[in-house]
């Protein structure tokens, strides 16, 4: 009995370091990943996608989207560098492991908003107030 429950806590661990390294990039699809938002570098949707965030997304990430508690900053290297399809499948998807909800009750233009915002913050000049 002992073996077992020290198994789980064993695999449950190494699921949460996983996510944490990001390797829950290693499931978005080749198609997602190339998927490229529709808002790139327009300012409305950047602004949309802000109000949108500070609705659903605040809470965990904080309204300057530093992160909060143990959730991560999404102006981190790791978002800079995710693809706008990468975000797009997590925010549709969500990952369990690390407590991010799936947002696919959320219209698809609004994921698209909201990860306008999220590059607007990682821009030398984003022009989008947080």
């Amino acid at each position: 009995m002992k073996t077992g429950v020290l198994l789980l806590l064993i695999t449950a661990s190494a699921v949460c370091v996983a996510a944490a390294n990001g390797s829950w990039l290693k499931k978005v699809p080749k198609a997602d990943r190339e998927r490229v938002s529709p808002y790139s570098g327009v300012p409305d949707a950047a602004s949309a996608g802000r109000l949108i965030f500070s609705d659903n997304c605040a809470k965990c990430h904080g309204e300057d989207a530093e992160g909060k508690r143990n959730r991560p900053s999404l102006r981190s290297e790791r978002v800079r560098n995710a693809t706008d399809g990468e975000i797009a499948w997590l925010l549709k998807n969500g990952n369990m492991f690390k407590g991010m909800p799936n947002w696919s009750g959320l219209p698809e233009q609004q994921r698209w908003q909201v990860i306008a915002y999220i590059r607007s913050l990682n821009s030398p000049v984003s022009g989008v107030r947080p």
